[in-house]
């Protein structure tokens, strides 16, 4: 593999911290201090009002992710639409700042997910056969690439190359698992929960369940009250990190141009876009110590995937480790070629007209948890998860600023903000609208006519190892089904930042 520039501005936001929540005595935290300076009450005094507010500084890295520091740029295409798709028209957008992984998520981590799965969820098997990635993504008809079948995931030599053969859908459900067993560690070192490494079946650790109340297995302690009783540990105390997830595509753009290192005088004034996520029309090194080494992991022409013997080009005949070739200016890895990534969002060609300008993003489907009709949280269904359904229009009518509409669409096929009007599009019980909108069935009039474009086609960016150059540009863009899964997509999960966008 090539050299592996050093890197300083992971470790410069690393150095942010979380001190342990406490509560407020005296003195101020950010402008919050001992007392409300709204009412003049005290906080955490039991003889008035007994609000708690605890100390907090910055939010600290959780494992494995670097800090992007957000902001404005031109998201969408930075050369010829060589495909004339026209689905990534150039928009200034602001992105706000977030954390994402040094590198796509490896063969090793997702083994450790299934290790986790195949140990806990004993009585449900199933479980575990939907989480294993397909390894015959790599069968072609025509190639001999059965060792790549059995050995890629499995074989140790493989450890730190990404994963792929690995859905839209899974990849959500890692990121679920990796929130829990961060917050789990958290709660650990915090002294709250005991280690169990013996969870079984639902009686596993789940960060929502255990917000909800729902989850008292291995609780050591809670904490304490003002009037000398206890609790569990809420959002409010700053010890459980937010959640992992997949980046939303804006973001995934932003943090692999890197535009952070391309301020020229002045620190507002960025005069060239980037094609790639490092400076240059070129996809070679140009330093001395590496000069015409590639930069990334791709196919250079028809049947060369690395070169001649005894000078291969990018020293990577299938996806390479993931620490490979150099980092961007935020320190990611390999944010073209290896591997393509999951995003979060849907795929629609004019996402750029539609979105909004702040954290771009088109997906959202709002859900609320189910509750009992005191309103108390519902049971956890059968592996330890709480339950979550959409709310009804007639839920909704009395919050002005609710939304039912998921905008996966333009207009999201509801009765409310229906863009068709007539027949089985207004009847409430059909959940398929919107997929009709993309299919025109079988009838006279446009039999056999569809697309593939529909509410489970997902976005993914950044070119693999087996795509032309074009591809590695950080503004193009594809699709496929939530549910297919390819031998060159991966995924790198992401983490909302809370509090200020780079710290204090």
């Amino acid at each position: 593999m090539k050299f592996k520039s050093v890197v300083l501005l992971s470790s410069l936001f690393s150095a942010l911290v979380l001190l342990p929540s406490c509560f407020l005595t005296g003195g101020s935290s950010k402008g919050v201090g001992a007392e409300s300076s709204t009412t003049g009450w005290s906080y955490n005094d039991e003889d008035m009002g007994r609000f708690e507010v605890m100390d907090y500084v910055e939010q600290q890295n959780g494992p494995g992710l670097v800090l992007i520091e957000g902001g404005t740029y031109i998201m969408g295409r930075t050369s010829q639409d060589v495909i004339y798709d026209w689905n990534n028209m150039p928009r200034r957008v602001t992105v706000a700042s977030f954390y994402m992984d040094e590198t796509e998520v490896r063969n090793v981590d997702y083994r450790e997910y299934l290790h986790w799965i195949r140990m806990v969820y004993v009585s449900y098997p199933q479980v575990f056969i939907q989480a294993l990635p397909d390894t015959l993504v790599w069968r072609k008809r025509l190639a001999y690439n059965e060792p790549y079948v059995e050995y890629y995931f499995r074989h140790p030599a493989y450890h730190t190359y990404p994963v792929v053969g690995v859905s839209w859908l899974q990849a959500t459900d890692y990121c679920a698992w990796r929130t829990d067993r961060v917050n789990e560690r958290q709660l650990i070192d915090e002294g709250i929960l005991d280690m169990n490494p013996n969870q079984v079946d639902e009686d596993n650790f789940n960060t929502e369940s255990y917000l909800a109340g729902q989850y008292e297995s291995g609780v050591l302690k809670n904490l304490p009250t003002l009037d000398g009783g206890e609790r569990h540990a809420t959002m409010e105390d700053g010890i459980l990190f937010p959640k992992y997830r997949l980046p939303t595509e804006a973001e995934w753009e932003y943090a692999a141009l890197g535009l952070i290192g391309n301020s020229q005088g002045s620190p507002e004034r960025i005069y060239n876009r980037k094609i790639f996520p490092w400076n240059g029309h070129y996809v070679r090194n140009d330093t001395k110590q590496s000069r015409g080494q590639f930069r990334g992991n791709f196919q250079r022409g028809r049947g060369d995937m690395m070169g001649v013997a005894g000078a291969l080009n990018d020293n990577a005949s299938i996806p390479a480790p993931v620490d490979a070739y150099w980092p961007n200016d935020y320190g990611l890895y390999c944010m073209a070629g290896n591997v393509n990534e999951w995003c979060l969002d849907v795929y629609r060609a004019m996402s750029s007209i539609d979105v909004e300008e702040f954290r771009p993003f088109r997906g959202n489907v709002f859900k609320t948890i189910v509750r009992d009709e005191d309103g108390v949280v519902a049971d956890k269904d059968s592996l330890g998860r709480i339950k979550y359904r959409e709310m009804t229009y007639e839920e909704s009518v009395s919050r002005v600023n609710y939304k039912k509409a998921n905008n996966i669409n333009y207009r999201d096929g509801d009765v409310e903000s229906s863009i068709v009007e007539g027949g089985a599009w207004l009847d409430e019980s059909d959940t398929q609208s919107s997929e009709r909108m993309y299919n025109q069935g079988t009838g006279d009039k446009g039999k056999g006519m569809t697309t593939l474009i529909s509410d489970r086609a997902r976005v993914y960016k950044g070119g693999g190892w087996n795509d032309r150059m074009y591809w590695l540009s950080p503004g193009t863009r594809r699709f496929l089904d939530e549910r297919k899964s390819r031998e060159n997509i991966g995924f790198r999960c992401a983490m909302t930042r809370v509090g200020s966008p780079g710290g204090f």
